[in-house]
């Protein structure tokens, strides 16, 4: 799930699903009459099985398999590319500081430029072939925390000539055999851990697990994702702490407080001709706008000379020209592909780490299917759909390892509740983004610009994600009976633990020496990886300290509505005819993420169903 990725999911979404209205039952343009009576028709013809009354509020204007007019998914695509930007981008330069790449901005593109390349990609995967749910990829802060703590050990910490500018030259072989020797470890982990994300969305073993993992698990896990970053914001927002106020101010004002206030903009249609529409920018992009004005002042404090100019004097790092000439540098077009930072390499400390935030991630994605489903009119995903969503973000995470992003793969929650705000829910839109993102990271100079992102400003941005991440994992417990002692100390304890226990390990390096390197280094990496601490406490004591299933707020996971047969096989069955070859063979019956409909039979006056068993049931 990453920047704020639970966020929108359980801040967000749950709360639109919940309440009804607030912020997410206005769509990001007034639409003009001709449009609003295309709508209604539309919303008529395929949503209508979906909809308990003409008033609800969160109807979807399109479901999820139609296909809006052109022009209206060429914008919701680029606003759904936008919307993922932030959180995209956030990782490249956090993985950086590990990376040892904190003074080589061109390499830093082409990770970012990586990155939403295989994100589009995984998108096109997912849509087609996987959940089938309008549901965008990227990259997952699951997999930063513990990236992190790999990269952090005495093995693969950097030199402290890397973090001294004037001593880093990025062209030379003893740099660049630094760093690409710390991604090719990235890599290749990232690769193995995911197998085992592959394996338990194929095999169906997604289901079972979820029996085990409820709120008081997620909220400890989620929650410490955040919580746990706060030196690389703290470190990022004190290179200028003027700038960075400035970008978090600016980000609250859109985001809080302007969100329901819309610009007008000029349109034309045939039955108003030219008029105003409104547009609700505030709502929309708010951290891109925060950022934007943020980087024109530090552009404009730079031109006037009011900056410092020498790299010792506090402030120097908000200069836009600090990164030099890194967006001229950087090629127009360049293509990705496997192993261009050579051949991965696998470390056993890094994947048992990896393993955990692969876990994390998974039940994230299963709560984000659930709510893309309510919010795009569609009934809630059958197990295989499920089981091949599981499976093809193990297989994104695969492709993420082997194109060389440092990261993975995962839902993004945050376009999922775009579609509440939009009311379009149809998998066109999203397809259409994954191809931008494609086309985007192929664009070197794209990537460039982002890199040049003032210091100060993207602390002041990271301010707000990493508070929403802790937030949007202690909204978890909304679920849970948090007047029951139980939970609190099951929370409690495992928060509190999981922010002692790494800090200590830290301080003290030599405690952990069993005389076995590679044991020594597995420890060190999970026991210094706050949210695998919390998430296997909470984990463990949920699961052997008596409660009811309704203390532990499973019963309110649980309260999902049946499913409706008539609609699921035009949503979730696979493209291309492939069901329909499949559905008369028996064998399919056994693959978990096929989808398979019983063979039905003719039933004499007279006879009851029983009588031939189970070929007389239609069950998918």
């Amino acid at each position: 799930m990453d920047f704020y990725n639970s966020y929108m999911f359980y801040g967000g979404v749950a709360m639109a699903l919940a309440e009804g209205s607030n912020g997410l039952d206005n769509p990001a343009f007034d639409m003009d009459e001709q449009n609003n009576d295309q709508l209604k028709t539309k919303t008529d013809k395929s949503c209508k099985v979906h909809r308990t009354t003409d008033m609800d509020k969160n109807k979807p204007a399109y479901c999820v398999t139609d296909v809006p007019p052109w022009y209206l998914c060429i914008f919701l695509a680029v606003q759904h590319y936008l919307t993922a930007f932030s959180g995209i981008i956030s990782i490249p330069l956090i993985l950086s500081e590990g990376l040892c790449l904190q003074h080589d901005s061109l390499t830093q593109s082409l990770l970012i430029n990586n990155i939403f390349f295989v994100s589009g990609i995984c998108t096109v995967m997912q849509v087609i072939f996987g959940v089938r749910l309008p549901i965008l990829q990227g990259g997952t802060f699951a997999l930063v925390t513990p990236a992190m703590a790999v990269l952090s050990t005495p093995q693969w910490k950097c030199p402290a000539w890397t973090q001294n500018a004037t001593l880093v030259n990025t062209s030379s072989p003893v740099f660049i055999e630094e760093w690409q020797t710390r991604m090719r470890v990235l890599q290749g982990s990232i690769m193995v851990a995911s197998v085992l994300q592959i394996l338990v969305g194929f095999s169906g073993f997604i289901g079972f697990l979820m029996r085990f993992i409820g709120p008081l698990t997620i909220a400890p896990t989620v929650s410490l994702l955040g919580l746990s970053l706060y030196t690389s914001a703290g470190d990022k927002a004190g290179s200028h702490w003027g700038i960075s106020a400035m970008t978090t101010a600016l980000i609250i004002l859109f985001s809080q407080y302007l969100r329901l206030n819309p610009l007008p903009v000029p349109a034309y249609s045939k039955t108003k001709k030219l008029h105003t529409s409104k547009f609700y920018v505030f709502q929309i992009m708010p951290i891109l706008l925060g950022l934007a004005i943020s980087w024109l002042v530090c552009h404009l404090l730079t031109v006037f000379d009011v900056l410092p100019s020498d790299p010792a004097h506090y402030g120097y790092l908000a200069r836009t020209d600090v990164k030099g000439d890194v967006v001229s540098e950087a090629s127009w077009f360049r293509l990705p592909y496997p192993g261009q930072w050579g051949t991965p390499t696998v470390n056993l400390a890094a994947v048992v780490g990896l393993l955990a935030g692969i876990i994390c991630s998974m039940a994230e994605s299963v709560g984000d299917y659930h709510a893309c489903a309510r919010l795009a009119g569609a009934p809630p995903p059958p197990k295989h759909a499920i089981s091949r969503g599981i499976g093809i973000e193990g297989i994104g995470c695969l492709l993420a390892g082997a194109f060389g992003t440092g990261n993975g793969t995962t839902s993004f929650s945050e376009n999922v509740a775009a579609l509440g705000i939009t009311k379009v829910g149809s998998r066109a839109v999203i397809l259409l983004s994954g191809l931008f993102m494609i086309l985007l990271g192929m664009l070197g100079k794209i990537g460039a610009i982002f890199t040049t992102i003032p210091t100060p400003v993207t602390g002041g941005m990271f301010l707000i994600m990493f508070g929403v991440i802790a937030a949007a994992g202690i909204s978890n417990l909304q679920f849970t009976d948090m007047n029951s002692s139980r939970n609190i100390f099951v929370f409690g304890f495992s928060v509190f633990s999981a922010l002692a226990i790494p800090d200590w390990i830290t301080r003290n390096p030599e405690f952990l020496e069993t005389g076995v390197k590679e044991v020594d280094q597995v420890l060190r990496v999970l026991l210094t990886t706050h949210m695998f601490v919390g998430g296997s406490l909470g984990f463990f004591l949920d699961n052997t300290i008596p409660g009811t299933k309704q203390e532990r707020g499973l019963q309110a996971w649980d309260k999902a509505p049946l499913e409706d047969s008539l609609s699921s096989e035009e949503v979730y069955d696979l493209p291309f005819g492939i069901t329909s070859c499949l559905q008369n063979q028996s064998w399919v019956g056994y693959i978990p993420f096929c989808p398979w409909k019983r063979p039905t039979c003719t039933l004499s006056p007279g006879e009851l169903p029983q009588s031939r068993g189970n070929k007389c049931s239609t069950r998918f």
